[in-house]
């Protein structure tokens, strides 16, 4: 559990201020009675884009609505160059994950395995189970959309995949 803990803590410290930057960006009209706007939009110049410390080097993130680290619902989106993989690791929520470009390949189980997985082609969609054993690589540059329900993390199965200990 306390791995668990680690892994969403790590990841509410590495897009805190990003989500406030989104909700700024995104904010247009009066407030609603829940503390957001009844509308919002985000255009992809407004989009800020950092390097997640939970990601290898090359993976860029842009919170566009919520908080993944709270309670809530969330959007960001993931950029990725060709060649950039995901080692194996679970999340503690769903996750939801559409491809805008590129392509995204995806397996299950406890250990990267290229020759095993389902690619999926920009347009498509991705859904995996909290806790689920999985793992991804891309043979392309990739934009992601992800989307779920926080808090949500990454811990990945080998500790030394993970960048945070590096």
């Amino acid at each position: 559990m306390r791995k668990r803990e680690f892994a969403v803590a790590a990841l509410a410290a590495a897009v805190a201020p990003l989500a406030a930057q989104a909700q700024g960006a995104a904010h247009s009209g009066a407030q609603g009675g829940h503390g957001h706007s009844p509308h919002a939009t985000v255009q992809p110049n407004a989009l800020r884009w950092t390097a997640p410390p939970a990601y290898a080097r090359g993976a860029q993130l842009a919170v566009l609505h919520g908080d993944p680290s709270k309670e809530g619902m969330y959007v960001v989106r993931l950029r990725v160059p060709a060649g950039f993989r995901i080692p194996a690791h679970t999340h503690p929520n769903d996750e939801n994950v559409t491809v805008l470009s590129g392509s995204f390949n995806v397996g299950t189980g406890d250990r990267l395995d290229e020759s095993r997985g389902e690619r999926v082609a920009a347009g498509g969609y991705s859904f995996v189970a909290k806790g689920m054993t999985h793992y991804a690589w891309f043979t392309e540059d990739t934009e992601l959309q992800l989307h779920g329900m926080g808090p949500q993390g990454i811990r990945y199965v080998n500790p030394a995949d993970d960048p945070r200990n590096q």
